[in-house]
């Protein structure tokens, strides 16, 4: 048998692994690029939130949308830096 031969599973054992680690890097990508999304819409809607009140009258009871916070009702004690 020649040492080709003889490293044929070894090379092929080593092939597969690596395409499952590579389909598994690929996964987190996506994931990521996910994560990525969302946060960049978030921040565009805070950054659209301090727009608009800097142009508008907000009173002393400001409520933050619930898909900013995750969570609903009064934010009267949240403060956003100018």
């Amino acid at each position: 048998m020649t040492l080709a031969s003889e490293n044929r599973p070894s090379i092929a054992a080593t092939v597969i692994s690596l395409a499952a680690e590579a389909t598994e890097l690929e996964t987190r990508v996506i994931a990521l690029r996910q994560a990525l999304a969302e946060l960049d819409e978030q921040m565009r809607a805070v950054s659209n939130l301090r727009r608009h009140k800097g142009h508008s009258a907000v009173t002393s009871r400001t409520t933050i949308p619930d898909e900013l916070s995750g969570v609903s009702g009064d934010c009267s004690a949240v403060s956003v830096p100018e």
